[in-house]
């Protein structure tokens, strides 16, 4: 381990430790390398308590032999670290909570949230918490202590503008470049042998267990148009033409991505009286710096530079607004907006019976036509139409109009 890497805290420990007091069972779910088994070793609820990884295939041996007598062994309170290789425990586990009604008894993590969930809905239904990672967001990093998820009101920018800090173009164009892996924040890793590291494990481990991937140059190659697709409308039959694979192919594929928590899919904004709108979800490759690497953008001023920067600043925005929500143990409502006439609104946060649009656009000098798509939200009857704004590269928050406002990304 290099001499210069710092551990760096967690937004998420908070809602851990609400978890404990309400579920016997806490999973910690989300992609390979996000910290999710740091998370349970550092926080002060759970760095005490022995720790058991199914990364070891002794342990997975003995699990799969008897699990109830595995279970005897190790008694809770007790951390199973990538349970997606013994899921013959869910059904033990759920036994012996029964039995002991305790909160905190199992900590489990888990990077496959299809197998993952599969095994919660039939063993562990209404006893399991469960908290999802992502990488480092941008207020971990800087050492930030706020940690409200973002929504666009005066109250929330009220609140934020206490410590939220003004980057500049260049060191956004860093964060985006340089991703949010752990390993790679703190110095663990370098950056492009990180990479590479990550996407040969990935395939050789999560892609084999998940489904039979028959050709993996080809799903690498299917990585990598996803990465490309980034901010776009998902389109299967370009895909699996790009990569030379049938679209059921694809769509397989692309449920692997999503599961193993590499994308998003930002569901559309539609209502049965919005017949106009368009019902394709878009597709975000959410760690900014892997899709860098898969796409070849070698450092921050040429990605800065190319056709596809607007898409890496709106999915480094859409990464980052996640995260605030994640780490409060929260689910979000995101949507887009798109009708059949192209009007489109980037994101749509649903909260409290109320909409809150918010565009997502590179400039540094905001205007307010930039928002001025929202007045399509008319047609909306059923919903409010909230405070919103224009996500941006300024440095200062401004006013665009009533309840409309320029947000810099420091914000978020």
């Amino acid at each position: 381990m290099a001499d210069n890497v710092v551990f760096i805290g967690r937004h998420a420990e908070k809602a851990l430790s609400e978890l404990i007091l309400s579920f016997p069972v806490i999973l910690v779910t989300g992609p390979r390398q996000t910290g999710k088994s740091t998370l349970l070793q550092k926080a002060k609820k759970t760095e005490k308590i022995s720790y058991v990884t199914f990364d070891d295939p002794s342990e997975i041996t003995a699990v799969k032999s008897d699990p109830k007598t595995f279970l005897l062994l190790h008694r809770p309170p007790v951390v199973f670290d990538e349970i997606q290789y013994a899921p013959e425990i869910f059904s033990y586990l759920k036994m012996e909570v029964d039995k002991n009604k305790k909160k905190g008894m199992y900590f489990l993590t888990g990077s496959q949230q299809f197998h993952l969930m599969k095994g919660i809905s039939e063993s562990l239904a209404g006893r399991i918490g469960i908290l999802q990672l992502m990488g480092l967001s941008v207020r971990e990093i800087g050492g930030d202590t706020f940690n409200k998820p973002f929504i666009p009101t005066a109250d929330y920018f009220a609140a934020r503008k206490k410590n939220a800090k003004k980057f500049s173009a260049a060191e956004i164009w860093k964060m985006i470049h340089t991703g949010s892996f752990p390993a790679v924040i703190s110095g663990y890793s370098k950056q492009k042998a990180f990479y590479d590291s990550y996407i040969r494990t990935y395939i050789e481990r999560d892609v084999r267990a998940l489904a039979q991937v028959g050709d993996e140059l080809a799903f690498m190659r299917f990585i990598t148009v996803a990465a490309n697709r980034s901010g776009q409308m998902l389109n299967y039959r370009d895909m699996a033409r790009d990569v030379q694979i049938s679209e059921p192919t694809a769509k397989k594929w692309l449920s692997i991505l999503a599961a193993s928590g590499l994308v998003y899919l930002l569901p559309p904004f539609s209502m049965n009286v919005e017949k106009r709108v368009v019902k394709t979800p878009k597709l975000y490759f959410l760690d900014t710096g892997l899709a860098a690497y898969l796409t070849k953008w070698t450092n921050p001023d040429v990605l800065k530079q190319g056709a596809a920067a607007g898409a890496f600043f709106e999915t480094f925005i859409i990464s980052e607004i996640l995260k605030s929500y994640y780490n409060n143990g929260m689910e979000p409502s995101l949507f887009y907006y798109r009708d059949k006439d192209g009007k489109e609104i980037d994101l749509l946060i649903m909260e409290n019976g109320a909409l809150y649009p918010l565009e997502i656009k590179m400039t540094a000098s905001p205007n307010p036509k930039d928002v001025a798509v929202f007045k399509t939200l008319k047609s909306v009857k059923s919903l409010k139409i909230g405070s919103g704004g224009l996500i941006c590269m300024d440095t200062s928050l401004g006013i665009l109009d009533k309840d409309r406002y320029s947000i810099p990304a420091g914000y978020i």
